[in-house]
């Protein structure tokens, strides 16, 4: 039986593959808040710790295209009626790769269908936290943007 690697495996080998090359990677991360304010995180099947959703953005999509179908598809979670995702910032990630960007998005407004927010090959668990009340495993990463966000510290240029 021939085995096919999931999207997901196929951009994380591409991703590795370019390490050494001169290519750019571009990735999204996505804080989309309920009606109280809670901001939605998730963990992954793959990594430790809690993280925005987001991920790498396809070839002809925009950024925030790409913002909301990694929502979507990490998720179920869609923007609610009239909201669009706001650009925030753009950042240098460099743990990762020397030429990797991560552009983050806000999406004030969510609609969450009852299919939501369910378990999947990639993503253990969703949940929205009250951003005072974020579980332990939320990475550094994740905070320091949503303390950005907040307007509790400075925009930074590094991940």
């Amino acid at each position: 039986m021939r085995t096919i690697l999931p999207l997901k495996a196929i951009r994380r080998l591409a991703l590795a593959a370019t390490r050494y090359q001169r290519a750019m990677t571009l990735g999204v991360r996505i804080a989309a808040r309920d009606a109280d304010g809670a901001v939605l995180l998730v963990r992954h099947t793959y990594l430790r710790g809690w993280y925005l959703p987001g991920g790498a953005v396809d070839a002809g999509e925009t950024l925030a295209e790409a913002a909301l179908r990694e929502l979507r598809e990490e998720t179920g979670v869609l923007p609610g009626a009239g909201a669009e995702p706001e650009l925030f910032a753009i950042y240098h990630n460099r743990r990762d790769h020397l030429r990797d960007h991560v552009a983050l998005y806000r999406l004030p407004a969510v609609l969450v269908p009852d299919d939501a927010l369910r378990p999947n090959r990639e993503i253990r668990e969703a949940r929205f936290f009250a951003v005072d009340a974020l579980p332990e495993e939320t990475t550094p990463a994740t905070r320091r943007r949503l303390a950005e966000l907040a307007g509790e510290s400075a925009v930074a240029p590094l991940w």
